[in-house]
């Protein structure tokens, strides 16, 4: 057979630059060949972003006959434009910000900053975006036995897939294709041209100017990252407060975070429309009556996702869905076709990587095994990656207050934390929730430097039904951030000591002296 006609790619890669052609090599490899397909496959999956491969590989493994259409890039938004080379840019932009606060770890007159490189920055994302782009290769797929499809996948019927001239039946499916930026609708924006993280990734030269569009994650984290590098940073919501989602002192901490860095932080604030004139682009602001206009060299355009629905022909399968909120499935996560599944950001609302790991798993047991494992069942923490970062799982308090039941809140300031001290980064706190009158733990969030890291600790509690003063129990290294985890502890212990057992606790000791 000869070779898969390449199509232009959807994600934009650097044209001539060898990290990214090494990239597409393994993504997408120019000279790949479709396999002939089976006459049935016990699984297809469309779409090969993180939930579609870690069910292909997963089921292959488990001895099942499984093909993978992918009609752009292996790897999904997470490997080419989302957590990979956003958290490699991060990691660049927070070593740098630690060399402009060398004051506060020498003690001593601060040593001379040197500027970032942003470009050397971007090449390093590049290079290690390369690296880890082999674990998701078309070749790599290969050897674990699944058939691997390049091309765009449409639904003939509720048991088969076209991909180009040939068909693929199956027993069952899961449509995992993931999403992409939401195209805001701003006057203008569109002529004047502006970034995506599909797009952001290919910057070789610093912008000296950024506006950012959006208070969520990818706008925060990127905006400060960008400033940190050395541009000129404009940051706008709609909403009065960033990750809206989120508890409301953790986004202002979030706040004062960015404005501290330089971040010009415009809240309750509408881009209006934007201009591009004179080598420049114009934005007007627009807070309540005050209206500003904004004069930038990039727009980042990072204003939520949009599930990829579109070509599936998901009529023809029987699949219901919408355009805005993805792919309807229930708590197993089938489709209104019993026979095909849906995982990942086309059908969740919270879309990150690990969410659609996990989905991905519970679809291969529930597909493929008889299992019935449950969607709801599964406890999600997810992450801001900025600094400080803003972790959470389970409830806020606000649910709590929804669902009519009581719970009690354990906070513990990250300034009250030893090793946080030590290492001057003293913001944030370890906030934990339990049911009123027991120790269960219903949710958590954790604004600190690591609170990505910690969060996990409290994850597993709650997965293996360990409450919060088991939690004291455990005896953490000293000194570390994640003592603040076993002090909430200690303070839920405390506050089981009511009026009488402090009473008769002081009546046993003195009893104890008297007998001595």
């Amino acid at each position: 057979m000869s070779a898969t006609p390449r199509e232009p790619s959807l994600v934009a890669l650097l044209p001539g630059d060898p990290f990214d052609a090494e990239l597409l090599e393994q993504v997408r490899p120019a000279d790949w060949v479709n396999p002939p397909p089976a006459r049935r496959y016990n699984l297809v999956v469309l779409g090969g972003g993180t939930a579609g491969l870690v069910a292909a590989t997963a089921a292959a493994a488990l001895g099942a006959r499984v093909a993978l259409v992918e009609k752009d890039l292996l790897g999904g938004d997470c490997l080419n434009v989302g957590c990979v080379p956003s958290k490699a840019i991060v990691r660049s932009a927070s070593f740098y910000a630690d060399l402009q606060h060398a004051a506060r770890f020498s003690g001593g007159a601060p040593p001379a900053a040197p500027t970032a490189d942003f470009t050397a920055t971007m090449t390093r994302m590049r290079r290690l975006r390369a690296h880890l782009g082999r674990d998701d290769s078309a070749w790599r797929l290969r050897s674990l036995g699944v058939d691997v499809f390049l091309g765009a996948a449409a639904f003939v019927d509720g048991r088969r897939v076209a991909v180009g001239d040939v068909t693929l039946a199956f027993e069952k499916a899961l449509i995992a294709t993931g999403s992409r930026a939401a195209r805001p609708d701003i006057d203008g924006l569109a002529a004047a041209g502006y970034l995506t993280n599909e797009t952001v990734f290919n910057l070789t030269a610093r912008p000296r100017r950024l506006l950012v569009i959006g208070g969520g994650p990818l706008g925060c984290e990127l905006a400060q990252a960008f400033c940190r590098l050395g541009s000129a940073v404009t940051i706008a919501s709609h909403e009065p407060y960033f990750l809206p989602g989120e508890e409301r002192d953790a986004a202002e901490i979030l706040a004062h975070a960015l404005r501290r860095d330089g971040i010009d932080v415009r809240l309750n604030t509408d881009v209006k429309s934007v201009v591009a004139e004179a080598g420049e682009k114009r934005a007007r602001l627009v807070n309540y009556d005050q209206d500003v206009t904004v004069a930038v060299d990039e727009i980042l355009a990072g204003a939520g996702r949009v599930p990829h629905v579109e070509g599936l022909n998901l009529e023809a399968a029987g699949v219901d869905y919408d355009s805005r909120q993805g792919v309807r499935v229930n708590d197993f996560l089938q489709t209104t076709n019993r026979r095909i599944y849906a995982a990942g950001d086309v059908a969740l609302d919270r879309k990150y990587t690990h969410a659609a790991d996990a989905t991905a798993r519970l679809v291969v047991q529930n597909a493929l095994f008889l299992g019935r494992r449950k969607l709801s069942s599964l406890t999600i923490p997810w992450c801001t990656y900025t600094d400080p970062e803003i972790a959470h799982v389970g409830i806020y308090v606000r649910d709590a207050h929804d669902q009519g039941f009581p719970m009690k809140t354990f906070t513990v300031p990250m300034s009250d934390v030893d090793r946080a001290v030590l290492d001057g980064e003293p913001e944030g706190f370890v906030k934990i929730h339990v049911r009123d009158g027991t120790d269960t733990i219903l949710g958590a969030t954790i604004v600190a430097r690591h609170a990505g890291d910690m969060i996990n600790e409290i994850s597993l509690a709650m997965v293996a039904g360990i409450g919060l003063k088991t939690l004291a129990q455990v005896i953490h290294c000293y000194p570390t951030q994640a003592a603040a985890i076993r002090q909430a502890g200690d303070a839920y212990n405390r506050s089981r000591l009511t009026p009488l057992l402090k009473t008769i606790s002081r009546r046993w000791l003195a009893w104890a002296r008297r007998g001595r």
